[in-house]
């Protein structure tokens, strides 16, 4: 029993559902409650997209455009035409499984910078509909959104928010875990390591590719459709390819093929544009600097370096071993 509350997937996810039931402590007013909101919301995108990309390992450089159909999906349907929102949030999700699915099949032909300027051409697409089809989505002066009730009830105010969306990073991170943890998450990372040997031992390079880029687009699609509830308001700027690069940076930063990590990216890459506004003209430039320090001394991203350095730690014997006093 202790044994499986001190590997990584069960402490983990324990460890992370501690991190965000005692967090509100520290939460002093409701600009700290938005922040850990963008945080949670955020987290659940990089969950997904590190599936696609750690695991998998194809880049995806228009993921903003699925986290934006989430958002609008859900604002259309529930604003424009009066759908109960969980109706709109699930029809919409379902409905970006589907594009992702359709697209992904063609797209994840390609391999390397051939696929990367795929998906940013999928991701310009999708922000060049959203920005000209003003009918429906407002154009670039974006659309209100109506609150998210369920049963009646309906969800307002960051607290409130804040545990909604930390339940369902739980969620993520879970469903996450279990799929890396299956025989398909096995065949992902023998994807990842040689897409020639994992099909040579019989796994379906194609399918199982298609698979992490439906899931990761759903889990920002998900994403998005709570941001929009949650903000009352959507512009076309989350749909923007500026968003994809910080989604993606945000993988690399924690650290890919590394779920935690892609928590840990997200909270930091979240929240530190804030804590550095106070530096005004130097608030980019010492940006770039934790994000360029970080990833000479951490290589391998935080989580994976930290886990690693903390390991080789542990390894070590201790001064007094095998001196025979």
């Amino acid at each position: 029993m202790l044994a499986r509350l001190a590997s990584p997937r069960t402490g983990g996810l324990l460890a992370l559902a501690v991190v965000i039931a005692l967090l509100p402590l520290a939460l002093t007013n409701k600009y700290f409650y938005d922040i850990a909101v963008l945080v949670g919301l955020n987290a659940i995108v990089c969950v997904g997209l590190n599936l696609l990309i750690g695991y998998a390992g194809q880049i995806s450089l228009g993921h903003a455009g699925f986290f934006g159909l989430g958002a609008y999906g859900s604002a259309i349907l529930a604003s424009r035409y009066g759908w109960p929102p969980l109706a709109a949030m699930l029809t919409t999700t379902l409905a970006v499984a589907a594009l992702a699915y359709l697209v992904g099949r063609p797209i994840l032909r390609l391999k390397g910078h051939y696929l990367a300027m795929a998906t940013l051409g999928l991701g310009v697409i999708i922000f060049m509909v959203i920005t000209t089809e003003d009918k429906y989505t407002g154009g670039p002066d974006g659309i209100a959104v109506v609150p998210l009730s369920i049963g009646g009830f309906v969800l307002q105010g960051e607290r409130i928010w804040y545990w909604v969306v930390g339940a369902l990073l739980l969620v993520a991170v879970w469903l996450a875990l279990n799929l890396i943890e299956s025989p398909a998450g096995r065949a992902l990372r023998a994807l990842h390591s040689s897409e020639v040997g994992a099909e040579v031992v019989g796994i379906n390079a194609a399918e199982h590719k298609v698979m992490a880029f439906v899931i990761s687009a759903v889990f920002a699609s998900v994403a998005g459709s709570l941001a929009a509830h949650y903000s009352g308001f959507v512009t076309p700027g989350k749909v923007a390819f500026l968003h994809s690069i910080e989604l993606v940076t945000m993988v690399v930063f924690g650290g890919m093929a590394s779920t935690f990590g892609a928590v840990v990216g997200a909270a930091v890459l979240t929240t530190l544009p804030q804590l550095l506004a106070a530096f005004e003209d130097y608030e980019m430039m010492l940006f770039g600097a934790v994000m360029m320090g970080t990833m000479i001394f951490m290589p391998r991203g935080v989580v994976p370096s930290l886990a690693r350095l903390f390991q080789s730690r542990r390894q070590q014997p201790s001064s007094g071993e095998g001196s025979g006093t």
